[in-house]
């Protein structure tokens, strides 16, 4: 048996190190074939003996069925923002005034580019990866560490020396260019929306609650600082460097520069330079170098002193409209998209931009063949800003709105007051089909763990055709898919089951109506407490309800007074989910914050945000976002805004601890 352990343990080793050289190092020292080999050997012993399982074993890569959710984690430091800048003149400023905040001492900085991604950090224990979390509010995050660990060039196990027995890494985990524009592809053929851009792309992976979809996804990393009681060295640039030593992928683009003069280079620099870069940036990050000036400098309560962004100028194209398609939402929105000769446009190739409507179509007058100025503000989805009217000649038609839907050829309708064009067809177009069924499964709805992907294939292999159809699925029917097993299939099918136990606000929430939001269906759901007397109510008697408006009303009631949607109710009545408010909750009812408005700050440990939200509903009050004269309580976590507190204590809000509001409700 020691034998077999000592083997597991040389083999996650020797993978560890391979990830590294791959991924981090772009220096691999064997072959797909033969690390392929090595990782089924690790993990048929891993199977085969689960009293030796380890979290960081480099198995963990390929990901795990499903995620439990996301527990909110405070950080140890808050992760702040940064000052912008937008000019040398600007950055120049900042140095003037880091000069005179150490007395005129001397002082180095480390320019850095700055990625478009989402922040994390990154905690490790006695060398191993125990927890990463996302940069939440700056104060408190979501735990993503299993979606994490998937992903290739953040090691699991730090190897080299001076590793602190406690040490946390901050950095920027992003998609690169070509993984972007893969995932784009993948879903413009299922006729899916199109992300906007890597950034939101890497923010909802990160989010996934399968981790096999992150691993899939290709994301990857960048680390930037360093924090701990026992660091390395005092210099930011020396610790970046001893992090590249333990695994980390650190960029090979930071400067440590000792006078503006060498500043103003690097930002020369790298303003041309970034086009080539595989990643999206938007910026430079400028920081002090040495830790204890760091700390002589200070923060305010929103960004540090010792450091400053500054940020490129947005970059511009000119290419040919080659055309217009239309993309279809859940919904049944329809937005048009330029179709573009292909340009180079901030490191990438751009072929489509967002034309948003008809009134932004028409506002442009686009002809056929017309030169257009593209843009990409921040490094998002590109937009046509312009047109080349001058150059405007022999060109085509000019293009009008679509008038009828592009995937199933239904009129398209624009409802009074409103921009977007609809596809009313919302029982047969298939995009919009896919789109409810994504929304249906959601973790804020029925929480039904399954993703964009599964919801494709599940439809295009004909299992599903409305989100009734999930209660149908039977598990050989999911066994036999590609890619999919006994286990896969086993944890969707318990995951629609615990899908029935969902209380019915959150099921009207799920069913996608227009106009109904979370706390829409709270509000709905409190008035009339099942479904058959929310679908015989009339508009005057939907519009009784606190806050629900003539729009609403009627979408609400033409949404009932379909067929298919009546069919659907029934069919999801069957299966056994709630449609109805539960006796438990009913005797819960009360009138205690009967004309209350209250605003929830900060994190809590007896209930979560989300729940004390329902509990202010289903005790007659309102909740809103901010504090104002018109509030009558805040409710109180830790960690509360400082500026909301000043604000409640200026307008002599009363101010709830969790205790004293449940107090307040149970009396």
């Amino acid at each position: 048996m020691n034998n077999i352990k000592s083997r597991i343990d040389k083999l996650r080793k020797e993978l560890h190190q391979h990830n590294y050289n791959y991924y981090v190092k772009a220096s691999p020292v064997i072959s797909d074939r033969e690390f392929d080999r090595m990782m089924e050997e690790l993990m048929a012993l891993e199977g085969e003996h689960p009293e030796w399982d380890d979290v960081n074993s480099p198995s963990k890569r390929v990901g795990s069925d499903v995620t439990k959710g996301f527990e909110q984690v405070a950080h140890r430091y808050a992760m702040l923002s940064l000052m912008n800048s937008y000019s040398t003149e600007e950055v120049g400023e900042f140095w003037g005034r880091v000069s005179r905040g150490l007395g005129d001492e001397q002082f180095e900085l480390v320019c850095e580019l700055k990625y478009d991604g989402s922040g994390i950090a990154l905690i490790y224990e006695e060398g191993r990866l125990v927890r990463a979390v996302t940069r939440g509010d700056g104060r408190v995050g979501d735990d993503v560490t299993a979606n994490v660990r998937t992903i290739r060039n953040i090691p699991l196990v730090l190897e080299g020396e001076d590793v602190p027995a406690w040490v946390e890494l901050r950095g920027e985990i992003v998609m690169e260019w070509g993984v972007f524009e893969e995932l784009n592809e993948r879903r413009a053929a299922a006729g899916e929306q199109l992300l906007a851009n890597p950034r939101n792309a890497t923010a909802g992976t990160l989010k996934l609650l399968d981790s096999r979809v992150v691993a899939e996804r290709k994301l990857t990393s960048y680390i930037y600082y360093m924090l701990g009681d026992d660091l390395p060295s005092d210099s930011h640039y020396e610790n970046m460097e001893r992090a590249r030593a333990w695994g980390f992928n650190v960029s090979d683009a930071t400067r440590r520069c000792g006078s503006m003069e060498e500043v103003q280079e690097y930002l020369t620099h790298w303003d041309a330079e970034r086009v080539h870069l595989p990643v999206a940036t938007d910026g430079v990050v400028i920081k002090v170098d040495s830790l204890a000036q760091q700390r002589a400098l200070g923060a305010t309560s929103k960004a540090p002193r010792w450091a400053v962004a500054y940020k490129f100028e947005t970059e511009q194209a000119v290419t040919r409209l080659e055309g217009v398609t239309y993309q279809v939402g859940r919904t049944g929105a329809v937005t048009p998209v330029a179709e573009l000769e292909p340009v180079l446009l901030s490191g990438t190739t751009v072929r489509r931009a967002s034309l948003y409507n008809e009134d932004a179509m028409e506002a442009l007058d686009l002809h056929l063949g017309d030169r257009v100025f593209v843009e990409k503000g921040g490094e998002i989805i590109p937009k046509i800003v312009a047109v080349d009217v001058e150059a405007r000649f022999m060109v085509g038609d000019r293009l009008r709105f679509a008038k009828r839907c592009p995937e199933c050829g239904a009129e398209l309708v624009r409802l009074e007051g409103e921009a977007i064009h609809y596809c009313p067809n919302s029982a047969g177009c298939p995009p919009q089909i896919r789109g409810k069924v994504e929304h249906f499964v959601a973790r804020r709805a029925m929480d039904i763990a399954m993703g964009p992907e599964t919801v494709a294939l599940l439809f295009s292999e004909g299992l599903i055709g409305d989100v009734a159809g999930l209660y149908d699925l039977q598990f050989a029917q999911l066994a036999n898919l590609d890619r999919w097993g006994e286990t896969s299939a086993r944890n969707l099918l318990a995951s629609i089951e615990a899908s029935k136990e969902v209380p019915f606000e959150r099921v009207l929430f799920a069913l996608g109506i227009r106009f109904v939001g979370e706390t829409v269906a709270q509000k709905l759901a409190a008035a009339f407490s099942d479904m058959d007397a929310l679908a015989s109510a009339s508009v005057e008697e939907l519009m009784a309800v606190d806050e629900i408006g003539v729009r609403i009303a009627e979408s609400v009631r033409a949404w009932m007074e379909v067929s298919e949607n009546r069919a659907l109710i029934e069919r999801l009545r069957s299966a056994g989910v709630q449609l109805k408010v539960s006796e438990a909750a009913l005797a819960e009812r009360s009138d205690k914050l009967e004309g209350k408005t209250v605003v929830i700050s900060g994190r809590f440990t007896e209930h979560s945000r989300d729940e004390y939200k329902a509990m202010i509903v289903q005790h007659g009050g309102k909740n809103t976002g901010s504090v104002s004269r018109r509030t009558d309580y805040l409710l109180a976590g830790e960690g509360m805004g400082p500026k909301k507190k000043q604000q409640a204590e200026e307008l002599g809000v009363t101010v709830l601890t969790e205790q004293e509001f449940l107090s307040l409700i149970s009396e």
